[in-house]
């Protein structure tokens, strides 16, 4: 048997009275939250569901999210992770893509209605009739609330009221579903990746060993919990761990710095915009800077290298970088302890896990690249859901090819240039926006930088920049221009070029290109 629950479990019985989850008054300790994971596995039996079932489950980074997420898999059955920006159209599609027969939905506010959004989905993907249309269960915006404000809603506290506060894990095998996790779906339908039980628990063990250990760890929880970062490397290492867990449903970079003082945040991981964002917030209005952080971790993107340079040196803590994909667990390659950290590479494969170049026919690249990476080892999915022509595009014996281009150097360090699909191909020649943009960001008055392809009747496409200035700042587009065409090759530099306030962003903090183009 294996199951990966055992990262709560385990926590629960050697310190049941250490802090779990911290959410602004809230402080739970393990042994509540496996007793309320206990509950929701025994409401899941009550109601005939257990092994190979899926479940959906969309919340923020709110205290219900991991003891529903660790009740789910109790139960034997598979959590399919929702993001809590989809409409209604979009959750439906997920439940039936995903053949869920429960919802645990979060209720939301004016601004984000998750709940009416949810319960409409739910009522469409498990019509009336359906031996599980009773199955959807409200995670109340009020604390402990039992009574619904959706009809045809259960509250969940209504619904675990009187269940039993214990329960028998069921026995999983290591290549069952633990969690389906889906892609963003920038190329066609979002697509989800079935990660097994040994998936995600070694995923999590690696990733934990990764990091300095100072005895009372707290992990700030910004990334959200749904996405396979948040998820892997905060919430399921940080149970292994019995580290606290401090819950932010929404980053602002403000409140971020804030609660790294006031709670001793020890490890930090987010993704480049975030690390932008708490510097701005440093330079700009003067906040103050955390002592107590020994651990900061990025992935999601490549992290600027002016960037990095900055938060190591206002934080005195170096940034360890990494990569990954819902694919693969999500971590296959990390800056790792024990070998120096080469800032602007994502380092080298972590234990149990091998990497490659490869071209578009499988062919292995040999020295520096470039090529597509392929990733082998315990991380690599076993399929997309139900769809085995996907499955059979991505994968060949064991490996998976991630549509990510990169070099390697005589060291093994792997360093991104782009994505596949950024690559951007002007008059015939191949531009890879990343290189562009880490030039950008050493302007002196470019505070984040985004680089597109847009289409052009002469040569296929065109470089475009968009930029987000500095406080303060008097940059022109026409002298951003005649600056790039200074520093960058003549068939690479922008020639368009458009000042934004901000960039449009996913749930996770990437930056959405498509909607850019």
């Amino acid at each position: 048997m294996l199951n990966l629950s055992v990262v709560l479990e385990d926590s629960a019985r050697e310190r049941p009275d250490r802090t779990a989850v911290v959410f602004g008054e809230v402080r739970m300790p393990y042994s509540l939250v496996d007793i309320l994971a206990n509950q929701v596995a025994n409401l899941l039996a009550s109601r005939g569901i257990g092994k190979g079932d899926k479940v959906a489950l969309a919340c923020p980074n709110l205290p219900y999210f991991p003891f529903v997420y660790f009740g789910i898999l109790k139960a034997g059955a598979t959590v399919v992770p929702l993001n809590v920006l989809l409409q209604q159209r979009e959750i439906a599609y997920h439940l039936r893509d995903s053949e869920a027969k429960a919802l645990f939905c979060f209720e939301g506010g004016p601004e984000l209605p998750l709940g009416a959004r949810g319960h409409a989905a739910f009522r469409e993907a498990v019509p009336e009739g359906d031996p599980h249309a009773a199955d959807f269960f409200l995670l109340p915006a009020t604390a402990f609330a039992t009574d619904s404000p959706i009809e045809g809603a259960q509250s969940l506290w209504s619904a675990l009221d009187g269940q039993p506060s214990e329960f028998e894990t069921v026995a999983t095998a290591p290549d069952d579903t633990a969690v389906i996790l889906y892609t963003s779906g920038t190329t066609g339908q979002p697509k989800g990746a079935e990660l097994s039980h040994q998936n995600m628990l070694m995923n999590a063990i690696v990733s934990d060993e990764m990091f300095e250990v100072t005895g009372n760890d707290v992990y700030l929880a910004t990334l959200p919990l749904f996405h396979s970062f948040g998820q892997t490397v905060i919430m399921n290492a940080g149970f292994r761990r019995r580290a606290t867990l401090v819950l932010m449903p929404r980053f602002e970079p403000a409140g971020a710095l804030a609660l790294m003082r006031d709670e001793g945040v020890t490890l930090f991981a987010g993704v480049p915009t975030m690390y932008w964002a708490m510097l701005t917030s440093i330079h700009a209005d003067g906040a103050e800077v955390p002592v107590t952080l020994r651990t900061a971790a990025a992935g999601g993107a490549s992290l600027p290298v002016e960037v990095l340079k900055d938060f190591e040196r206002t934080f005195s803590v170096p940034v360890l970088e990494g990569y990954g994909l819902s694919e693969t667990s999500p971590v296959a390659s990390f800056n790792q302890p024990g070998r120096p950290a080469k800032p602007g590479t994502i380092g080298t494969p972590v234990w149990g896990v091998e990497m490659k170049l490869v071209d578009t026919d499988w062919t292995t690249i040999e020295g520096e690249g470039p090529g597509e990476i392929a990733i082998r080892g315990h991380n690599v999915m076993k399929g997309y859901y139900n769809r085995p022509d996907a499955t059979a595009e991505v994968m060949s014996d064991g490996w998976f090819r991630t549509g990510d281009i990169a070099t390697r150097d005589a060291d093994g360090y792997y360093s991104i240039i782009d994505r596949a699909k950024d690559l951007i191909i002007r008059g015939g020649f191949n531009v890879y926006p990343r290189e562009l943009e880490e030039v950008l960001m050493t302007h002196e008055a470019v505070s984040l930088a985004a680089v597109v392809g847009v289409a052009h009747e002469s040569h296929g496409e065109e470089i475009k920049a968009y930029v987000i200035r500095k406080a303060g700042a008097a940059l022109t587009e026409e002298a951003l221009i005649d600056w790039c065409k200074e520093n960058m090759a003549a068939y690479k530099y922008p020639r368009l070029v458009e000042f934004r306030e901000s960039f449009p962003m996913t749930a996770s903090g990437k930056i959405l290109k498509r909607e850019l183009r």
